[in-house]
């Protein structure tokens, strides 16, 4: 294999596409024969945010070529804009970002990928800003989780802008793919559970935490990474399986957790119903208050049947926040509102409009009012 091959099934993130001068490494093949890649992500400072967001940045001066003004379009002999493009005195060194040419060489030796790990984090610890994370590219939709995607971008914003909201809290992440999220929130909160489903995606977001442990040391923040089946109604407590829970956790986790957060993970309507079903069964065992944190992105559809655009995954999303917050004869209330998108951008992605936050916070209801049956009503 000597270049990405793409089906007609393939799904690519925006954030690996057209991230400008990302170094995409392969590393080795998964467990299912995927290429693995790591790429490097930069949290960027103060100073690097105010020059991001400096209106006059990228403006010309006047004189300058490219100065806006009311200048006649140049037309062809078809009547189409004839574009005038800016020639480049060396092509090859103004390409905006690297070449993916990526050649498989043979599987993954551990002894081998232990030691770079090793090294490399020598290097990176020197670099307490840069986030370095192993994921695939252009999977089936079922394997979308071992990709980046911008939604775990702004939910991480989100974190690292409210440090105050989040530190030293026990944390639950629900469908964390790569764990980019969980990762940024163990740099405040105390606990972390990072969880999904598939070994080899469990195995591959583990291997993300250890990669980042120079970030969270400061802080003193731990990721477990542990198997959340939203399709389950009990947490897998067996030993022999990897990933399992023990005791001791899944008290600390009903106990203890304060805020659950999930990174655009509802893409398929099975599985959203899934998401707010386990939200529902949570929370209705929680005895205190909790605040969820849900990132997505709206994906516009154009439908051919009736020639109109559609958002068919965000509308059943929104429905399912409706019937959340409508529902009445559960344990415990349900609160959603919209989180405005103002907060400082801390990592270097495109902030569409179509990505949002929205925010629901649960309560318990005083025994009087809540069912005695305890049975999920939810959907």
């Amino acid at each position: 294999m000597d270049q990405i091959t793409f089906h007609h099934n393939s799904v690519l993130s925006d954030v690996h596409l057209l991230l400008p001068n990302a170094r995409h490494l392969m590393t080795r093949l998964n467990r299912v024969g995927q290429p693995v890649f790591i790429s490097k992500f930069k949290i960027l400072s103060d100073d690097e945010r105010n020059d991001d967001n400096d209106p006059e940045k990228g403006k010309r001066k006047d004189g300058e070529e490219g100065v806006e003004g009311n200048v006649e379009p140049v037309l062809d002999e078809d009547g189409d804009l004839d574009i005038t493009h800016r020639s480049r005195k060396n092509p090859v060194e103004d390409i905006g970002r690297d070449l993916v040419c990526p050649i498989i060489l043979k599987q993954s030796n551990p002894v081998l990928e232990e030691e770079e790990n090793t090294d490399n984090e020598e290097v990176d610890k020197c670099f307490k800003d840069i986030i370095r994370i192993e994921h695939t590219m252009a999977t089936p939709l079922e394997d979308v989780g071992k990709q980046v995607w911008r939604g775990a971008f702004i939910l991480a914003d989100f974190i690292l802008s409210k440090p105050i909201m989040f530190r030293g809290a026990t944390v639950l992440e629900l469908g964390a793919g790569t764990g980019l999220a969980s990762i940024i929130m163990a740099t405040i909160a105390k606990t972390v559970y990072c969880t999904d489903v598939g070994e080899d995606l469990l195995s591959m977001c583990k291997q993300n935490v250890t990669l980042n442990t120079h970030l969270m040391e400061p802080s003193g923040g731990e990721v477990r990474v542990r198997q959340l089946d939203w399709l389950q109604n009990d947490l897998c407590t067996d030993a022999d399986v990897e990933f399992n829970w023990t005791e001791e956790e899944v008290a600390d986790m009903y106990n203890n957790t304060s805020v659950i957060i999930a990174a655009d993970v509802c893409y398929d309507d099975d599985l959203t119903d899934g998401l707010f079903r386990t939200l529902y069964r949570l929370c209705s065992n929680f005895l205190h208050n909790c605040t969820i944190i849900i990132s997505i992105e709206k994906r516009m559809n154009f439908m051919l049947r009736n020639l109109n655009v559609s958002c068919k995954a965000y509308d059943h999303f929104s429905h399912c926040l409706t019937q959340l917050q409508d529902l009445t004869d559960g344990r415990c209330s349900f609160r959603v509102e919209q989180l405005p998108s103002n907060f400082p951008q801390f990592l270097s992605y495109e902030r569409i409009e179509q990505l949002e936050l929205w925010k629901v916070t649960s309560t318990p209801l005083p025994s009087d009012q809540a069912r005695s049956d305890g049975r999920d009503v939810f959907i």
